[in-house]
């Protein structure tokens, strides 16, 4: 009778998980329409705390992660269906809310990489080639799911309260990360995925490898700076009060719908210990990248401060974060092969008069190049392998040849001159936001606004050197930092920068005909 009972618990099982699975899916959907913001936090920590290479490791088995699981079947991974499935319940809650729906400039460039992307599908369907190749990461489909984090975060995040919320969490979070890496580092040899000290003899310890996560640490710090050392509700509320009679009847609403008092000493505290910790999580990531991105990234805070805060700042910060960066440069450049002396050591790996496996990253884009200039117009397709792959090292895998060591290359050579003028669009229509942004942002909601405009500055070296386009968190990272500013914006209740218009202005006096 005892196995009779336990093989019926056991051909039970497959059963209850999926009724447990479709409980949980039906509860999730109640809280989504009503707090979609609650269902947005676990997705962001996902992708915040969850690493996604193993390129380094000297593991023997390495289990897929979870930003491919369920890509074989359901062409993209679940993490990606599971976001889209939350964007419908906010779309819904956001039908039974008062007020206007949040603009956003970046709508219809994202619809033209979906169009875009339906047409190289077409075209990969006339060339005999399974559609399931031409919607592969590998391609430029992970540029179309941005869209719906963006519209995600923009509907589930609509309040003032709410923004503030946000930001909060990015900076808690980016503090538990730096402060997980930083313990890592110190007592237990760093990160596994140690690339230097596994593959080329170089004797250092990484606090994170993944560029990510160096990323999540440049958002907490521009919100903790922004919060220690930007301008406060109050000073902005008593310069308001010294203007014209209707500037200071703003100047009262604007000072009732804030708190009077600043953060008390335990937040203070918080925000100085991101600072510090984000910092040195990035600095001893060993990544030129990062280096090099948080050097923008903080030319992005700075600028963001008046000119005599900005002058300080700039005094005390640059004797710590350049010994800093030159003592981490030493202990890495100075046991790379090949490297030189001076700033030209950075790129001792991209020099073309060097030879052997140094000189790789050149030959690479040598041979995209020549793709490139072969088709200009329609690139080799989305599902496209760039000719001569094989004489790289590092291509000698199944997805050689699907992807090159530069964004801006990768985009040229799978979607030709369409893809290049749709990341052209997509950049120009974040700058123009992100300029009236930071321009018109109160002081509690300017932390926010920074860190995505910063978060996207530290990304300038990856996608100029790196290969953030074909892997589904650095994009999926890429939308939470395009997103910040316009939830900043719209929580503000600043309206988004409006499209140009082409109709022909009336005079006043004159009806139409």
């Amino acid at each position: 009778m005892l196995d009779t009972f336990l093989q019926y618990v056991f051909t039970s099982l497959p059963f209850a998980v999926v009724v447990l699975l479709a409980l949980a899916g039906v509860l999730a959907a109640g809280l989504g329409l009503v707090w979609p913001r609650l269902l947005v936090y676990p997705y962001l920590c996902a992708f915040f705390w969850m690493s996604s290479t193993t390129y380094g490791s000297l593991a023997v088995f390495v289990t897929p992660g979870v930003y491919s699981r369920g890509s074989g079947l359901l062409l993209f991974p679940v993490v990606l269906w599971t976001m889209l499935g939350v964007w419908c319940c906010a779309r819904v809650a956001a039908g039974f809310r008062r007020g206007v729906a949040p603009d956003c400039n970046l709508r219809p460039w994202f619809w033209g990489w979906a169009a875009l992307l339906c047409a190289h599908v077409g075209a990969a369907v006339l060339a005999g080639v399974p559609p399931r190749e031409a919607l592969a990461p590998s391609g430029f489909s992970n540029i179309v799911w941005m869209g719906p984090l963006v519209a995600l975060l923009l509907l589930a995040f609509r309040t003032r309260e709410e923004a503030i919320e946000l930001a909060r969490f990015v900076m808690l979070a980016g503090l538990v990360r730096a402060l997980y890496g930083l313990g890592r580092w110190a007592a237990f040899g760093g990160d596994p995925n140690n690339v230097y000290a596994n593959m080329n003899a170089i004797r250092i310890r990484l606090t994170f490898f993944d560029i990510n996560d160096s990323l999540l640490c440049m958002m907490a710090c521009a919100i903790a700076a922004v919060g220690l050392f930007g301008p406060r509700p109050a000073l902005a509320a008593s310069a308001s009060s010294a203007a014209a009679a209707p500037a200071a009847r703003s100047a009262r609403v604007f000072n009732a719908a804030i708190p009077r008092t600043g953060p008390g000493p335990v937040w203070r505290a918080l925000e100085w210990l991101t600072l510090l910790a984000t910092a040195a999580c990035i600095v001893l990531s060993y990544r030129r990248s990062a280096w090099i991105g948080f050097v923008c990234g903080c030319a992005v805070v700075l600028l963001r401060f008046p000119p005599l805060r900005r002058i300080q700042l700039a005094l005390a910060a640059l004797p710590l974060v350049g010994g800093a960066l030159s003592y981490a440069a030493l202990s890495r450049l100075g046991q790379a092969k090949g490297s030189s002396s001076g700033l030209a050591s950075l790129l001792y790996d991209m020099q073309s008069r060097r030879f052997g496996p140094e000189s790789e990253r050149v030959l690479e884009l040598k041979l995209v190049l020549a793709d490139i200039l072969a088709r200009p117009f329609t690139g080799i397709g989305a599902w496209g392998r760039y000719t001569g792959y094989q004489q790289i090292s590092w291509q000698a895998n199944p997805d050689g040849g699907l992807f090159v060591h530069s964004g801006i290359l990768h985009v040229a050579l799978k979607a030709g001159l369409p893809g290049i003028a749709l990341l052209a669009g997509t950049v120009w229509a974040f700058v123009l936001a992100a300029r009236r942004t930071l321009r018109s942002l109160p002081p509690e909601l300017l932390g926010l606004g920074t860190a995505g405009v910063a978060a996207v500055a530290f990304m300038i070296p990856d996608v100029l050197i790196g290969t953030p386009f074909p892997q589904v968190r650095t994009t999926q990272m890429l939308a939470v930092a395009l997103a910040l500013p316009y939830v900043a914006l719209a929580a503000a209740g600043v309206p988004a920068p409006a499209k140009r218009s082409t109709h022909v202005r009336l005079r006043p006096d004159v009806a139409p005909a």
